[in-house]
């Protein structure tokens, strides 16, 4: 397998000092969520377990863990094989364009259905708005680029791809889809599939993007 592109271990001030303060803002929005879910749970006398496995059930907390993450790494200076991974612009490529449709998704499909509020509110904003648009920025100043190929779309399409059969599957087996455009039991299994699909479509067009951007972008650096 061919190595990943390696990354420069000192990094810039004006890049770590971004790094660090998205990093921080990413994970206080994780840990709001968390609170708010964990809270919900035990106000209803249910299993605070079964809370936190719905929790991490959802695409748009996976992805913003893996925003913080590869934040939290590029603002370190250890160059350790996971720190090397997370730093790496097709990993990085991958996650921008995860974090993207995060966005996309939640303000075309989702965001008509309820109206948060209070800390419930600024948990939302920040998972669905403000850390896509933050780890877009970073991706978009400080990753190098030249770096991606279509091959990598195919690679970036096992994440949404491993997701979508587990939701479904947990479903099935819970009758909790956690999205309402994925519940088949309300929807039906070929609509679904069929929102399942569309999706999935949006990803790869987001990832298409990504990679004519750092093509075109690489050649003139």
């Amino acid at each position: 397998m061919k190595a990943l592109p390696e990354t420069p271990l000192h990094l810039p001030t004006g890049q770590r000092r971004y790094a660090t303060i998205a990093a921080l803002l990413g994970w206080f929005a994780l840990a709001v969520q968390l609170y708010l879910v964990l809270w919900g749970r035990w106000s209803d006398q249910a299993s605070l377990m079964g809370g936190l496995v719905r929790f991490f059930s959802f695409f748009t907390v996976l992805t913003n863990s893996l925003v913080a993450v590869a934040l939290s790494c590029a603002a370190s200076s250890r160059n350790s094989a996971g720190h090397r991974f997370f730093k790496s612009p097709v990993v990085c490529g991958g996650i921008t364009t995860s974090i993207v449709l995060v966005s996309i998704a939640y303000n075309l499909l989702l965001r008509h259905l309820w109206s948060p509020e209070g800390w419930q509110r600024l948990a939302d904003e920040l998972l669905h708005d403000i850390m896509p648009l933050a780890f877009l920025v970073y991706w978009w100043l400080y990753v190098r680029k030249g770096q991606l190929r279509m091959k990598h779309l195919l690679l970036w399409m096992a994440y949404p791809v491993v997701y979508f059969g587990y939701l479904l599957l947990r479903g099935s087996a819970l009758g909790d889809y956690v999205y309402p455009f994925l519940d088949i039991g309300t929807l039906g299994v070929k609509q679904a599939l069929i929102n399942a699909f569309g999706v999935l479509g949006g990803f790869i067009g987001i990832g298409a993007v990504i990679v004519l951007i750092d093509r075109v972008w690489g050649t003139q650096q």
